[in-house]
């Protein structure tokens, strides 16, 4: 066959498969997109299309860092092809970095200057940069920042008479408090805001007494369980408390970071979490993860629901009393749980995890940035990561970790799993991530563990999605990230 039939089957063969890609993609199969993507990017690696498109589904995976690698790939084979810029634009803003994504919104009006969605993106854009700019402009540094809950007397805050919903008689909260408040939420009601003060600023009293590294006994014959990210899904969390019971005592609960932002039930999440960690400490464990950040509750909408249903002082004091968090947890000197994964360097010590200074804005390196961000990877060794934050980490590690420090099992959440959860790196790592068909449309499992001591074996339950009010995912996210999602 002359070699022109031969490159022009091969062309043709590239894009059945890219035909394959863009239907896996419509029905939010997005890994299985990639994969097929990437098979016509080795038949012919000169297609701008399917770099950017590969882009695309890396973005819907939140896996940014390769998402901005694609869409680079994709300018550099066609420095005029606008879905490019397009989607490197789209990834640098769902990471926050808005002054990047802004020169691409710009070339995309460059290449495309009558397209109204170009010009719309940009302005919006222009927009996000401004603000940005206005809010360093006017921040206070770090060292002169006064505590916004040391301002705050919720005990002075009257409470209508007209009031109806849950109340906190006194100090304490109680469980019957927290049943009221959780029905209450349920049928779409708000907490007055003296309690909503009230849970929030006992829950950072308690939170800043801990440790970084918070050590967890369970008695023997006794039972512990885990949850990954729950995302804002609020009527998911009820139905993990009907399949397993309430949080007490008895039935202690870890929340593996994640709690917030993305569904938009966040703040019925968070201040249930947070009263039964006032009715009962060690009722529920709570551990930071990459969410609990101000700069992803601007963007994911954390920041614009709770000013929506409460104030801009509780986005303040949120932001506040997510730095008290701890970063990770160890199970009976067995299990070490924390919301992301390993580190970039050999020799990590929990007494070096402990030592962390965790009370600030997770930074963008080091061992606080990693414990939030990082993932695990099915080769050995360390590579870059997918998120563009963080690293991929391989069994070898794991497995180097575990041993240092004489643990079993890491287990960790932050990804979407098709099944709920993940065993990886010879069973010594388990993912679990509890907010099922995630943002409403990746129809996925969600999952937690229940241990039980002596042997804390893992048992894995998984349940599906159940239904909520229509109030979307996303709704009070950053306007201009909607547009993309």
């Amino acid at each position: 066959m002359p070699d022109m039939e031969i490159e022009n089957s091969s062309v043709s063969r590239a894009e059945e498969i890219k035909v394959l890609a863009n239907e896996a993609f419509k029905v939010h199969k997005y890994a299985q997109a990639i994969d097929l993507y990437s098979k016509a990017i080795e038949i012919n690696e000169h297609n701008a299309v399917y770099w950017a498109n590969r882009a695309f589904a890396h973005t819907k995976l939140e896996e940014y860092g390769s998402a901005i690698q694609d869409a680079s790939k994709a300018i550099e084979v066609d420095p005029k092809y606008s879905k490019g810029y397009y989607r490197r634009g789209a990834a640098y803003l769902a990471m926050g970095k808005f002054k990047e994504a802004l020169k691409d919104f710009q070339q995309v009006k460059k290449l495309c200057p009558n397209d109204p969605d170009a010009a719309k993106k940009l302005k919006e854009c222009e927009k996000a940069v401004m603000k940005l700019k206005f809010e360093e402009a006017i921040s206070v540094p770090e060292s002169e920042r006064r505590s916004i809950a040391d301002s705050i007397d919720f005990h002075s805050i009257d409470v209508e008479p007209q009031y109806s919903g849950a109340r906190i008689e006194g100090d304490n909260v109680t469980l019957d408090f927290v049943k009221r408040m959780m029905d209450d939420f349920k049928n779409q009601k708000c907490l007055h805001k003296r309690y909503a003060f009230q849970i929030v600023l006992q829950t950072r009293e308690m939170l800043q007494a801990l440790p970084s590294l918070v050590d967890i006994n369970i008695p023997d014959g006794k039972h512990f369980t885990v949850c990954g990210d729950v995302h804002g899904q609020f009527y998911d969390l009820l139905n993990i408390f009907e399949l397993n019971g309430l949080p007490s005592e008895e039935n202690p609960y870890l929340f593996n970071g994640d709690f917030v932002d993305r569904g938009s039930f966040s703040l019925e999440v968070i201040l249930t979490l947070f009263a039964f960690k006032c009715m009962c400490p060690t009722a529920i464990y709570l551990s930071r993860g990459n969410h609990e950040s101000k700069s992803m509750n601007k963007i994911y909408g954390f920041e614009g629901e709770v000013r929506s249903k409460l104030s801009e002082t509780f986005v303040e004091l949120f932001a506040e009393v997510f730095c008290c968090l701890p970063l990770a947890h160890v199970l009976n000197r067995k299990i070490f749980v924390v919301h992301g994964g390993l580190f970039s360097v050999d020799g990590v010590k929990l007494e070096d995890i402990k030592a962390i200074d965790r009370f600030r804005e997770p930074p963008e390196e080091g061992l606080m940035c990693e414990l939030l961000w990082s993932d695990p990877q099915p080769l050995p060794g360390r590579g870059p990561s997918k998120r563009g934050v963080g690293l991929s980490f391989g069994g070898d590690v794991t497995k180097k970790f575990l041993q240092e420090n004489n643990l079993e099992l890491v287990v960790r959440s932050h990804e979407v799993k098709d099944e709920g959860y993940e065993v990886e790196h010879d069973g010594k790592l388990i993912t679990v991530f509890s907010a099922p068909n995630y943002c409403d449309q990746m129809g996925n499992k969600g999952a937690f563990i229940r241990f039980e001591a002596p042997d804390l074996k893992p048992d894995i339950v998984t349940f599906s999605a159940v239904p909520h009010p229509d109030v979307k995912p996303m709704a009070y996210a950053n306007n201009f990230l909607r547009m993309f999602s």
